[in-house]
């Protein structure tokens, strides 16, 4: 963190008007788009997976998923720091209602090809993409400073919300089509039961863009040098900013090894549950459902803590507290000794995260300029978007010559190294140091 960009964080700015109108419809629409979006990926997922019961298809869904988002991200951010951020993500949120819509159009005609539903979903991942960095960086266009972190809080408590409803939403769907379609012989289901899915999706993408139209958003305003800059120019700008930032490099240090680290092992949690706490196979499908439903419930209870609290003052001290909250619950997870201590850690897992997420998300808000936001967003993109695949390569493998309690514990333990490095690394020390300075003068400002 530089000394321009404390003060950038430590000013005053006016409020933008009717913020609190701009928000409420914002975060109306991108919830009401995220649901369609989510159902959708829940409903693949389970139809390819019922269909063709095949490890290497499953893969497929994951690198289409995931890979697209991590490219488009570098191209993405430069659009957000050159055009209207609102327009981007309209553009994006059409053009994956458009795509799902050409998909149901095709399979109502009668065809049925799995690379149709890879190339649906390659066009969604890279639409996210482009989506991602232009939302990131457009909340502080919209929000007062001073409530920026708790209207991030707020995100991370939706995003959870969502991430609750939708497997219900997609089974109750996905179950009455199955049942609509069967013919009592016991085949997998038609391709056919996923347009019902995808038709609810265009709906909710067309209510969520036309949310969206409704807020005023100005293009950000750029320096003279910039506003002539060639797209690529742009691109290398870009690059050579976060390569130059202390602090912005940092962070996306801390990104990648906490992804790497804690979300991927934490995806093995199921296996642990099932192979450590396992039962029937009714008692097994109960416990992974009460394993999502109490992490999810821990993401809605942080965010909503954190809209109403707003946070410590000084952004980066939660970040690392939160970092180290993760290494100590993945070794609480893997040192569990009873299901109920095992769904306790979890649940408090996902209490901590939105700690980390929130407070990640408004420090970058309040310290990179705003015309180079969607770029730096961008990179944040790219960075979770590949860490966590990585990460699921490495643990993943792993996880069959090893008890995932091991790898639990030992990815907690990495974590707190991990995290003492990037402490001891002088940009580690600068950025503690001038976010001491920030909280200090936030103090005096509201004294």
């Amino acid at each position: 963190m530089t000394e321009a960009s404390i003060a950038q964080a430590a000013s005053v700015t006016p409020d933008p008007p009717h913020w609190l109108r701009s928000i409420v419809l914002f975060m109306s629409g991108q919830m009401v788009s995220m649901l369609g979006s989510m159902i959708v990926q829940f409903a693949v997922l389970w139809y390819m997976t019922i269909v063709y019961q095949s490890g290497l298809i499953i893969a497929v869904v994951a690198v289409v998923g995931f890979l697209p988002q991590a490219v488009v991200s570098i191209f993405g951010g430069v659009w957000a720091d050159r055009h209207n951020r609102k327009h981007l993500i309209i553009g994006a949120d059409a053009a994956i209602a458009l795509s799902t819509l050409a998909l149901a159009i095709v399979i109502l005609g009668g065809i049925d090809a799995a690379w149709l539903i890879f190339l649906t979903l390659a066009v969604r991942s890279a639409g996210t993409g482009v989506q991602m960095p232009a939302a990131s960086s457009m909340i502080p266009q919209i929000t007062p400073k001073r409530h920026l972190m708790r209207v991030n809080g707020l995100m991370q408590s939706a995003n959870a919300s969502m991430a609750l409803l939708a497997p219900a939403l997609a089974g109750a769907v996905f179950g009455f089509a199955a049942a609509a379609a069967a013919d009592g012989s016991g085949a997998p289901p038609p391709v056919s039961v996923l347009v019902p899915i995808f038709m609810l999706d265009v709906i909710t993408a067309v209510f969520g863009i036309a949310l969206l139209a409704m807020i005023r958003v100005p293009k950000i305003a750029r320096t003279e040098a910039e506003a002539g800059a060639g797209y690529f120019a742009d691109l290398l700008g870009g690059v050579r900013y976060i390569a130059s930032h202390g602090f912005v490099r940092w962070l996306l240090f801390v990104y990648a090894g906490l992804f790497i680290l804690i979300v991927a092992p934490a995806n093995l949690t199921p296996l642990m549950l099932v192979r450590s706490f396992g039962g029937s196979e009714s008692e097994d499908v109960l416990h992974l459902a009460v394993l999502e439903v109490a992490y999810s419930a821990g993401l809605v209870l942080g965010g909503i803590v954190i809209a109403i609290w707003g946070g410590l003052q000084n952004r980066l001290l939660s970040i690392v507290l939160a970092a180290l909250g993760f290494g100590a619950l993945s070794m609480g997870l893997g040192l569990s000794p009873n299901i109920l201590i095992f769904f306790a850690c979890m649940a408090v897992l996902g209490i901590v995260s939105p700690f980390f997420g929130s407070s990640a998300m408004t420090l970058l808000q309040e310290t990179v300029e705003p015309d180079r936001q969607g770029r730096v967003f961008g990179f944040v993109g790219i960075v979770t978007a590949l860490a966590m695949p990585f990460g699921m390569a490495v643990f993943g493998p792993l996880a069959d010559v090893a008890s995932v309690e091991l790898l639990l514990v030992s990815a907690g333990l990495l974590t707190f190294v991990v995290m003492g490095l990037a402490l001891v690394l002088p940009a580690g020390r600068r950025a503690m140091a001038a976010a001491r300075e920030v909280s200090a003068a936030g103090r005096l400002g509201a004294g």
